[in-house]
């Protein structure tokens, strides 16, 4: 066993003491939802954390990966996800988290700008990987999750090897960690590259171990039950669910991937106590078809990343659950609004230990209640060191002069209170105000035929500088008898004139990034006035 007096900001050590403690305690549990609505579930506890590691770290050295290499995690929600984490910092390895379902260029780019030197994939993503092999010359290895079914490996061109295999294989004695200094590269965390090419986060084990310490400032309690359906390959269920959980020796579950109609039932099923939210996923939960048993549940409160303030109190009541709002980035930057502490619609206060400013493009500190990028810094005047793999200028852009730059605008308020406005450049202003998306979603995600929602902007038709048009893309219940007359009746009925849609873009889902972020840039591209699936108010 390894030495468990060692620094546990990092993880195979946090996960060597806990095995030495409590071996036998299910730490984790992982939930996929089968095709007859029943839920399969698997576990592990710390001892299997530390014995899957080990087998992980011994192959990895198998195949000859060195202090500091690379290798891709191209998989959802499973135990393996976690087996490799500890296994990658028991070897000095760095993983690369992407999200299963990027494929051809983008995730050629990804394993190529990141050095990878192998990939571990869910069967479901192989034939991604297989198809773009011949473009990345430096892969050398592939090892496969299988979920179900035999697996062809046929054209894959490299060294190919089940997960289970790895698990079994007898690797000898205990490998000590190799990592001791815990600003040494955990993974390379990608943006969600939403404008353009994903930039790689080179994040240390100290930023997963000081996330992981702020349970119990985040509402978490002994005996609590976290849950996520955020993917692991995102810096919220990653760093926030499951490094909260490890540290505090919770229960942790996780579901496969993210499911809104099935979410209460899990929380029920597993006594899950809180949940983790992304602003997409707000208005997906709320626009789903009222229960009688909404708030028959047994969740404490959400730590929620962006709830709309126009369905936060809705939202609360309906479930029987407290709201606790916090905002921060997997580069640094945080804010807190515990339930009752701060008012509705903010996203809080710095914490103890951290200065946050809202400034203008001189980079001078606003007055309160104007609008200008969130900046942030340390409160001994330092600044957080922001490292994009191959991106110096991105590095240097990022934290210029000093200051964590956000890229958000939004405000404080005469108490000091946060306000998130929208992504820097990515407001919306028609016909002279400034319209909130959430206001529209909201009102949307009530209509009975919406099943899912996002409004954006598009260049405006009457050619007004720094106008939009407002789009509402909608994902539909139910096609047949669809009016959209109706819609545009519904909105003019619940919503001030400069927030009516312009357009409904009725889509068969919303586009959406491992952390259910909504990719505009995807729907805009698709979006034409006279499209098919586009209609206008008549």
């Amino acid at each position: 066993m390894n030495d468990t007096s060692a620094d546990p900001l990092i993880i195979a050590n946090l996960i060597a003491r806990h095995a030495a403690e409590h071996p036998d305690l299910d730490v984790l549990t992982f939930v996929e939802v089968l095709n007859d609505g029943s839920f399969s579930d698997e576990s592990r506890t710390y001892a299997e954390l530390w014995h899957n590691g080990q087998c992980v770290a011994h192959a990895l050295d198998a195949e000859d990966m060195q202090l500091g290499d690379a290798f891709a995690v191209v998989m959802q929600n499973h135990p393996e996800f976690v087996d490799t984490m500890v296994g990658s910092s028991i070897a000095g390895t760095v993983f690369v988290p992407i999200d299963p379902r990027t494929r051809g260029q983008k995730l050629a780019f990804m394993i190529n700008h990141a050095d990878c030197r192998g990939v571990v994939v869910g069967d479901y993503a192989f034939a991604n990987v297989v198809d773009i092999v011949s473009e990345c010359p430096q892969l050398e290895w592939i090892w496969v999750v299988q979920s179900g079914g035999e697996l062809s490996t046929e054209g894959a061109a490299l060294r190919v090897r089940s997960f289970s295999d790895v698990l079994a294989a007898a690797g000898g004695p205990d490998i000590a960690v190799r990592v001791s200094d815990p600003d040494t590269p955990m993974q390379m965390l990608y943006t969600s590259g939403t404008t353009g090419d994903p930039k790689a986060i080179l994040s240390p084990y100290a930023r997963f171990g000081f996330v992981a310490s702020l349970g119990e400032t985040l509402g978490l309690i002994a005996g609590d039950r976290p849950y996520s359906g955020l993917s692991l390959t995102h810096a919220n269920a990653q760093l926030i669910t499951l490094g909260t959980t490890l540290q505090m020796g919770l229960r942790g579950v996780f579901s496969r991937k993210f499911t809104k109609s099935r979410l209460w039932d899990i929380t029920r099923e597993y006594g899950c106590t809180t949940f983790n939210l992304l602003g997409g996923m707000t208005t997906a939960i709320y626009s789903e078809p009222l229960l009688d048993n909404d708030a028959d549940n047994p969740v404490r409160f959400v730590l929620s990343a962006g709830m709309p303030a126009a369905i936060w109190q809705d939202f609360g009541k309906r479930f029987d659950i407290d709201i606790y709002e916090f905002y921060g980035a997997a580069e640094g930057g945080l804010t807190l609004n515990p339930p009752t502490s701060g008012p509705i619609g903010s996203i809080g206060k710095p914490p103890a230990g951290v200065i946050g400013r809202v400034v203008d493009e001189h980079d001078h500190e606003v007055d309160a209640g104007e609008p200008g990028e969130i900046v942030f810094q340390n409160q001994d005047g330092s600044c957080p060191v922001i490292s994009y793999f191959k991106n110096p200028k991105a590095s240097t852009d990022k934290t210029a002069d000093g200051w964590l730059r956000m890229g958000d605008i939004g405000y404080r308020d005469a108490d000091g209170w946060f306000y998130f406005l929208y992504r820097k450049g990515g407001g919306i202003r028609h016909n002279g105000d400034f319209v909130n998306p959430a206001f529209v979603e909201k009102e949307l995600a009530e209509h009975p035929q919406v099943d899912d929602v996002f409004v954006y902007g598009v260049a405006s038709a009457n050619g007004v500088p720094g106008e939009k048009d407002v789009v509402a893309a909608i994902v539909l219940r139910d096609a047949s008898g669809f009016e959209s007359a109706d819609v545009f009746r519904w909105c003019r009925s619940k919503l001030e004139s400069s927030f009516v849609p312009t357009y409904l873009q009725i889509v068969d889902e919303i586009p959406k990034t491992a952390s259910e972020k909504p990719q505009e840039r995807f729907l805009l591209e698709a979006f034409a006035p006279d499209a098919d699936n586009v209609a206008t108010e008549q």
